[in-house]
């Protein structure tokens, strides 16, 4: 007899098998009501299977060499990077990266701040560390 998948293996198969880094809470609309959907996922991240970093935002979580906690297997710059892009909004330089990049100056961005066109309220962070956002302003001058 054939065992009967549930919601939340479905989920966590779907996850798996996705080439992306970022989940969407809206990724599994088609498979189950928003309730449902979110109980899979709360359990997924108490099983370590992903790490929720946002509202209706997750990522794919492996296991810290050092540590040995859950982290997500990218830096969060990059995470937060990629999700903005999958809520259609496009991230740029900030004018720390464009200065660095030009040689302006020596100081390594930290990665942290992302550059955006639109107003964006979403914390997006992991363990108290998290994104903060600069309004892209086209006329840059150094």
């Amino acid at each position: 007899m054939l065992k009967k998948r549930t919601l939340e293996s479905k989920i966590a198969y779907r996850i798996s098998r996705s080439k992306s880094s970022i989940v969407l809470r809206s990724d599994f609309e088609d498979m189950g009501g928003y309730d449902q959907i979110g109980r899979a996922l709360r359990n997924l991240c108490q099983k370590g299977n992903i790490i929720k970093i946002g509202y209706g935002l997750y990522a794919k979580a492996t296991l810290s060499k050092i540590s040995g906690n859950k982290i997500p297997i990218e830096p969060l710059n990059i995470l937060a990077k990629e999700a903005l892009r999958r809520l259609g909004v496009e991230p740029e330089l900030t004018v720390m990266e464009v200065a660095y990049q030009t040689g302006k100056t020596t100081q390594v961005p930290s990665g942290r701040v992302i550059a955006v066109d639109s107003r964006i309220v979403r914390k997006i962070g992991y363990k108290g560390i998290y994104i903060e956002y600069e309004k892209n302003t086209k006329q840059r001058s150094f």
